[in-house]
């Protein structure tokens, strides 16, 4: 499931597809997400994460989704929470990654993109963080595919500790590592999952 279209149907409906509450890894993590820091989320989908952010470590959140229904989604979880967060609609192919720096770019399961676009993607996140700015990603390894709790079914779009070494060596890396947890969030995500998370600062 790629086009936008697709994604509009996977989110069409009351519920949330994901949950409301954010990904393990964000709260596992939170002391590396600085207080007040102005942040780009990469396909943020129903808001969860970026919401979360806001509300729990005051921060500027920027969440950029193609899906319109993914993002009246966010705005009403926004509203709930008492946070605002700008939700920004548009094709992650087309995205101007100069256009703004940010204190943090945060990426938690965007394995959705061929390599050619995904190589695109991760040279984007770079460019878009400011001098010292840190990236924090989180996705699935091969290891998943045993699992099928989530995530893609096309070992070209999983993550391996090389791949993400290879495209992150200009970072310095604070943490990469694959682990196992057990998932519960929303209908998208949830049982026994092979992770892999990568948290790296641009130089200053």
């Amino acid at each position: 499931m790629s086009g936008i279209a697709d994604w509009d149907a996977r989110f069409d409906g009351d519920d949330f597809f994901y949950g409301t509450t954010p990904t393990a890894f964000l709260t596992d993590n939170a002391g590396m997400i600085p207080r007040g820091a102005q942040v780009l989320s990469i396909a943020e989908g129903e808001g969860r994460n970026a919401v979360w952010m806001a509300q729990a470590r005051g921060c500027a959140v920027t969440g950029m989704d193609g899906s319109a229904k993914a993002l009246a989604k966010a705005a009403r979880l926004a509203k709930q929470a008492g946070v605002t967060v700008d939700l920004q609609q548009a094709d992650i192919a087309n995205w101007d990654w100069r256009a703004q720096q940010y204190d943090l770019v945060v990426a938690c399961f965007i394995q959705f993109a061929a390599p050619p676009l995904r190589d695109a993607i991760f040279a984007g996140m770079k460019q878009a963080l400011a001098p010292g700015g840190r990236l924090m990603l989180t996705g699935y390894t091969a290891e998943q595919l045993t699992y099928r709790t989530g995530g893609p079914g096309n070992p070209a779009l999983l993550y391996s500790t090389e791949l993400l070494r290879d495209a992150f060596d200009d970072l310095t890396i604070l943490r990469l590592a694959t682990y196992e947890k057990d998932l519960s969030e929303g209908d998208g995500h949830h049982g026994r999952s092979a992770l892999i998370d990568l948290i790296a600062d641009k130089p200053a």
